[in-house]
């Protein structure tokens, strides 16, 4: 009877000395995971910002290559490769102010007014001039009797001058547009044999005795050469 009494009290000892042994394990562990979680969460938080980033910069990159020919498509012709004149960037300098349009959008018009001025022949503050009057640089203007764009072209009068690839309204395109424009008031200037009959005649008033719209232009002209004077200097 002692000895089972031993065995009892020995095999007692060692179940509560193995529950403690437990309860101490799970403490261990509970206490390690206490410390460790600020560092599992901080791992996992910078593993999910650095997803998110990868991502975010995957998507930028992909919209960038999306839009990249949108953009292309709108953006404005690229200008000339001849810079402008002095005498053209003073006047661009004056019309920007003046008519309160961003230079950024009068470069390519002045670009263009520059070229097609030298293949002509024409002073170019002249086509700049008559653009002031008839449209103050609104290229998308239109008036009343279908005369459209900066230097306000009736299109079924001149056909004749108009790109073969033309679209549906290539006279709202503003180099188009000076190109036209401009090919109608030399020709006019020509076959009437003298600066204010072609004008008269380029703004289809040429019963006008006192040339009103000739006037107009010139004086226009005049104030460009006057700022761009003053702007170079020379005023």
């Amino acid at each position: 009877m002692s000895s089972t009494f031993s065995l009892k009290y020995m095999s007692r000892r060692v179940s509560c000395a193995f529950n403690l042994l437990q309860v101490c394990l799970v403490v261990a562990v509970l206490a390690l995971l206490v410390t460790a979680s600020p560092l599992f969460a901080e791992n996992a938080l910078n593993g999910a910002e650095n997803t998110a980033e990868a991502e975010t910069e995957a998507g930028v990159a992909a919209a960038e290559v999306i839009q990249a020919p949108a953009l292309a498509a709108i953006a404005p012709a690229p200008a000339a490769d001849e810079p402008l004149s002095p005498r053209m960037r003073a006047a661009l300098g004056y019309v920007a102010q003046r008519y309160r349009v961003s230079a950024d959008a009068l470069r390519p018009i002045f670009h263009a007014v520059q070229s097609t001025s030298q293949e002509l022949s024409l002073d170019p503050l002249l086509i700049v001039a008559v653009i002031g009057v008839e449209s103050r640089f609104n290229p998308f203007s239109q008036s009343v009797m279908g005369a459209q764009g900066l230097m306000q072209v009736i299109p079924r009068f001149h056909k004749d001058k108009l790109p073969a690839n033309a679209g549906k309204a290539p006279l709202l395109d503003p180099v188009t547009n000076v190109r036209v424009g401009s090919l109608a008031l030399e020709e006019a200037i020509r076959r009437n044999g003298g600066l204010m009959e072609g004008l008269q005649q380029f703004a289809g008033a040429t019963r006008d005795e006192d040339q009103t719209y000739a006037t107009k232009v010139l004086s226009e002209k005049q104030r460009l050469e006057d700022a761009a004077n003053r702007r170079l200097g020379r005023g």
